[in-house]
């Protein structure tokens, strides 16, 4: 439901805006603190007035924002919804992502891979996908090689343990 609601508001926000980028930066950050347990209790709290999250939000933003930001804060805090600039935040760099044809993904492996072996990766996707992906990795206890971009929904697995499987099986078919 909310990322319906951020939809609409991250729309109005793009229509509006002179610098999406610069804003969506902002709001991103702004999103990192709002995640804050005491930050997401002070502005869902019923004891403090709409203009004093407002206030809290506002200062959280700094210097940098534009009145466009500004006025879109006091607009989200004026109908109660400033628990969406998560969600906001996500949905516009998502656009972003979209519009500019790159995207982030992951890359999950119990072995450090060599900067080679990324830079390969991230070619073979263009190929396969004709977007570019800047690939980060992080370390898990997955045997084998996960990679994730979520924003094109693409998901490959190469577990060592599914090749083991799929060997025997092979070898005992061919025995059969």
């Amino acid at each position: 439901m909310e990322e319906l609601i951020a939809k609409r508001y991250a729309k109005a926000l793009t229509q509006v805006s002179k610098d999406i980028e610069k804003s969506a930066v902002l709001l991103e950050r702004l999103s990192e603190s709002i995640e804050n347990k005491e930050v997401k209790q002070v502005l869902t709290s019923p004891l403090l007035t709409n203009d004093k999250k407002i206030e809290i939000v506002l200062s959280g933003l700094g210097e940098h924002a534009d009145s466009t930001l500004v006025h879109f804060i006091k607009v989200l805090g004026e109908n109660k919804r400033l628990e969406l600039i998560p969600f906001i935040s996500q949905v516009l760099n998502r656009d972003l992502q979209k519009k500019s044809n790159q995207y982030d993904g992951i890359v999950l492996s119990n072995k450090v891979l060599d900067a080679k072996v990324l830079d390969r990766l991230e070619k073979t996707l263009k190929t396969y996908t004709g977007a570019s992906i800047q690939l980060k990795q992080e370390k898990s206890d997955f045997d084998g090689l996960r990679v994730l971009v979520d924003d094109l929904g693409i998901e490959v697995n190469f577990s060592k343990q599914r090749v083991k499987e799929q060997l025997i099986d092979f070898i005992k078919n061919s025995l059969s």
